[in-house]
């Protein structure tokens, strides 16, 4: 019975995109491992930009120095 915890920012991942997501991991347990679909449960986490970070700064300040860069 695998889970699979895929975490991701929260800016904008469409409906569409979070089914996207649920059945590729579910395919890609079924074809790998022959895993039962219906006993393959994928959870979608949306993370606040404040709450994630890397190099030290949280995503929603590397966003702003990205946007200040385009200017």
């Amino acid at each position: 019975m695998p889970y699979v915890l895929i975490q991701v920012t929260d800016e904008g991942v469409t409906t569409e995109q979070k089914q996207t997501l649920i059945r590729g991991a579910t395919d890609l347990l079924v074809n790998t491992l022959y895993k039962d679909p219906a006993q393959t449960f994928v959870v979608i986490e949306e993370v606040n930009t404040d709450n994630w970070g890397a190099g030290g700064v949280s995503v929603t300040e590397m966003r702003r120095r990205q946007r200040a860069q385009v200017k």
